[in-house]
């Protein structure tokens, strides 16, 4: 009883309090259809080509290029390797899982008009995975620059002592929960400061907005450790259709949903002179869910048997998202020589209001030569600006902030796709390479990406088909250990390795 009634104090209180910020804008913003191991094969560069069940999500017209009512079943299995470097610290480490990425079907109806321009029609369902968030990786090294101090002072600094410590009899729970409540999250964190005696106020008053910290200046060994699980995906409807024999033309209704889980764990020890604070243990876990709609817009024209040509609109994702958090904090306390611990371990879960995002659109056009019978090349250009990521309502103040660090940021990023298949008897031979720029303007704090792919496949007589892919993409990236006060980075270079089986049958 007296857990619900916390946790309704705080889906009060999290009215006043934010905690949305650019990382999860670009977290949501981007996408990654993974799909067949036949699209995977050609490193996604299928928007002139369709024919393929990950195809249509890529340009919706590429249903209607389907001879036949087609079914499509994908598993992949996915590893991370993360080699980070923080400071003078090197560690690396690999996450792997198995999981059904695609799966659907497609079903073409034949006008019996002969004398009709509209050759036939097609509709579709699917389900792709668009991202992947299975992710650990760990930093150690040792700070010569900050301390985890300088994240609570960031917060307290300003804030009335009243207003971030318990009263007279509250327990933890009590007053962490009381304090969201009536002031929000910043004040949370400058209670977690205060009461872990991390923080040192100027005045032991009530209106004393000044602290000091009771860690010493120096060097500061640290280790931290992320860990994330869950995923971004989306539920297609498609309708398509072909005119005349060179135009096919299609539409996508996209409802989108994510599940996120992250988990971050930092451990600080120092032995500075001046410090009566001399370890820190501080988690923070961050569940987050959310469902949201975006439509697509696609054609795909002949200009000669051979030479074809594709263009394909997505409008941007709406999505409603709600988000859940809790914190333990543990401190090492000097005590007049003997060393106390402390553990602040409120177990409230911090309820946010639903809040609004709009991810941005994005425009792509192709070309592709096929080559009979005997194989492909294709090629797959994209732009995305995602400095148009925006936090709504506008009107609010702390997601007109945030909609400006993103429109300061980020900026647009192209996609270049290129894949090409050789058809052998009953055999298929697959290989692409795929370039995505940095959504950053500096570049660095989410780098290029760079990937390519192999594949093969075999036709079972025209109706069932076997493909199989392997691709492999590396990215590196400056991960800001938090947004405020200790703001050092991890450098990571990713490798993400994937090996996709697909089962396909016409019908």
């Amino acid at each position: 009883m007296k857990k619900e009634y916390l946790l309704a104090i705080c889906l009060l209180s999290m009215a006043v309090a934010n905690a949305q910020d650019i990382t999860d804008a670009l977290r949501y913003s981007s996408d990654e259809i993974q799909g067949t191991a036949r699209f995977r094969g050609l490193s996604g560069a299928f928007g002139a080509l369709g024919g393929d069940m990950s195809a249509v999500n890529i340009n919706p017209a590429g249903s209607a290029v389907f001879n036949t009512s087609h079914i499509s079943l994908s598993l992949s299995n996915m590893q991370t390797k993360n080699e980070t470097q923080f400071y003078n610290g090197l560690n690396s480490s690999k996450n792997s899982n198995i999981d059904l990425n695609q799966t659907g079907a497609a079903f073409i109806f034949n006008n019996r008009n002969t004398n009709s321009s509209w050759k036939k029609f097609a509709i579709s369902v699917a389900y792709d995975k668009i991202q992947d968030y299975d992710n650990n990786w760990y930093a150690i090294g040792t700070n010569p620059n900050n301390s985890i101090d300088q994240y609570f002072l960031r917060y307290a600094n300003g804030l009335r002592l009243d207003e971030i410590s318990a009263l007279p009899g509250e327990t933890y729970s009590e007053a962490y929960s009381e304090i969201g409540s009536l002031y929000g999250y910043g004040n949370q964190q400058g209670f977690l400061g205060y009461e872990s005696f991390i923080l040192e106020p100027v005045d032991n008053t009530d209106d004393n907005t000044q602290y000091t910290s009771n860690i010493g200046s120096g060097d500061y060994y640290q280790e931290y450790s992320y860990a994330s699980t869950g995923y971004n995906g989306k539920f297609t409807v498609n309708a398509a259709t072909q005119f005349g024999d060179h135009v096919y033309m299609g539409l996508n209704l996209n409802s989108h949903f994510i599940n996120f889980e992250k988990s971050t764990f930092l451990f600080e020890r120092n032995n500075n002179q001046g410090s009566t604070v001399s370890q820190v243990q501080f988690e923070n876990n961050l569940f987050t869910t959310g469902s949201g709609f975006s439509f697509q817009l696609g054609t795909i024209v002949k200009i000669t048997e051979q030479l074809r040509a594709g263009f394909a609109f997505n409008s941007p994702t709406w999505f409603n998202i709600n988000e859940e958090t809790s914190q333990y904090l543990r401190t090492i306390v000097d005590d007049n020589g003997d060393n106390a611990s402390i553990t602040i371990n409120p177990r409230v879960i911090n309820i946010y209001p639903t809040y609004r995002l709009q991810t941005p659109g994005r425009i792509s056009g192709s070309l592709a030569y096929v080559i009979g019978k005997y194989g492909l090349i294709s090629f797959d250009y994209s732009l995305k600006d995602y400095s148009n990521t925006k936090f709504k309502p506008t009107s609010d103040l702390y997601f007109r902030e945030q909609n400006d660090i993103i429109n300061n940021n980020l900026t647009s990023a192209s996609t270049f796709r290129i894949g090409g298949e050789a058809k052998i008897n009953q055999f298929s031979i697959r290989g692409g390479y795929r370039f995505e720029e940095s959504p950053y303007k500096d570049g660095t704090t989410v780098g290029d990406l760079t990937g390519y792919s192999i594949g093969l496949g075999y036709n079972f007589g025209n109706v069932i088909k076997l493909d199989v892919t392997f691709d492999q993409a590396n990215q590196s990236n400056n991960t800001q250990l938090y947004n405020v006060g200790l703001t050092d980075a991890a450098n990571i270079d990713a490798r993400n390795s994937n090996l996709t089986f697909t089962l396909s049958f016409n019908m």
